[in-house]
């Protein structure tokens, strides 16, 4: 099973913010080396998604790298998004995302076009 969700990180959130009860969604809290991180979770409309920031500061890749293992196995690939500038969303100025369709497999450039193993 690809998605997971890091229940020992779930924070409950105060009126009148919505609670989840399946599970698959939720918000998340978690202290590392850069300092505390946001992450919700969401999984649904045939994505699983994951927001990530930090108050100050945009998440580094190792903190990515860090919440990409929280919510999926080592073995699966997600993706950042840079959609056209028409349709780009900026809530909050720190966050970035990961995405994951439910259904089907994320094509990816061969690894020699990154470089040497």
């Amino acid at each position: 099973m690809a998605w997971k969700v890091p229940d020992h990180l779930r924070i409950q959130l105060a009126a009148p913010w919505p609670q989840t009860t399946d599970g698959e969604n939720g918000v998340f809290a978690l202290k590392n080396a850069e300092g505390y991180v946001r992450i919700i979770a969401a999984k649904g409309d045939g994505w699983e998604h994951v927001s990530v920031s930090h108050a100050n500061k945009t998440p580094s890749w190792a903190t990515m790298c860090q919440v990409k293992a929280l919510f999926w196995d080592d073995d699966t690939a997600v993706m950042q998004v840079h959609p056209p500038a028409s349709d780009y969303v900026n809530f909050h100025p720190h966050c970035l995302h990961m995405w994951r369709p439910e259904v089907g497999e994320i094509p990816l450039p061969p690894s020699w076009m990154v470089g040497p193993k």
